[in-house]
């Protein structure tokens, strides 16, 4: 009885501590994905009200924290777990970038929007598609030149919330990730790294798409 008692204890303050500690993980990203949007729209001057910004804020983090726990941690602890198992291999590096690519990619649609203008004029024409997606690809870097005060004078109506944009972005992670993870001569293993790597990043984008009603 006395065994059974200590053994619940372990067990009740194990869960406990995972509740914590996937606490501190949804207060963490809250904080960070609010303090960095408003901080853009007082940087572009933008009239987006704060308390809609709250709103969008709490859903977006809401359901990639939800997405993370049910679906990107087990595939993760699979990905690691599998990988020691089969190619006895240490790849808790890939394994937390993806992670990271998962949580920035469920975000990343909306970094280009200091970019965007409401339509195009008559007399006028869209960006070229390179330079449309780039906006996408490099938000980080372009954020960063925002608040170096250097603006780039290039505007789109694109809006990056359509599956055209995941295609482009898939892509590019597909890419990124064989620089990253892939060798020559090319091994199964590698190409393991390479979609767990795109898959993250893929489902955090989609994880934004469906938040927002795309699909």
């Amino acid at each position: 009885m006395l065994g059974d008692l200590l053994a619940k204890s372990r067990l009740n303050k194990f869960f406990t501590k995972v509740h914590n500690m996937l606490k501190g993980l949804y207060d963490a990203l809250y904080g960070f994905v609010l303090h960095t949007f408003k901080s853009i729209n007082r940087r572009i001057k933008s009239k987006f009200p704060v308390y809609r910004m709250k709103d969008e804020t709490t859903e977006h983090v809401r359901h990639a924290v939800q997405v993370f726990i049910w679906l990107i941690l087990p595939l993760s602890l699979a990905y690691v777990l599998g990988f020691q198992f089969l190619f006895r291999e240490n790849v808790w590096g890939s394994m937390l970038w993806a992670v990271a690519v998962y949580f920035y990619s469920n975000f990343l649609p909306d970094l280009p929007s200091i970019h965007r203008k409401l339509k195009l004029e008559p007399s006028t024409t869209d960006l070229p598609w390179y330079k449309k997606y780039s906006l996408l690809l490099f938000a980080p870097l372009l954020v960063w030149l925002l608040f170096s005060d250097i603006r780039l004078s290039w505007k789109t109506v694109e809006t990056y919330h359509n599956f055209t944009s995941l295609a482009v972005y898939g892509t590019f992670l597909f890419a990124l990730g064989s620089l990253a993870f892939a060798g020559l001569p090319l091994l199964p293993r590698d190409l393991i790294k390479v979609f767990f790597f795109l898959s993250c990043g893929v489902a955090g984008f989609l994880t934004h798409l469906k938040v927002d009603e795309i699909w």
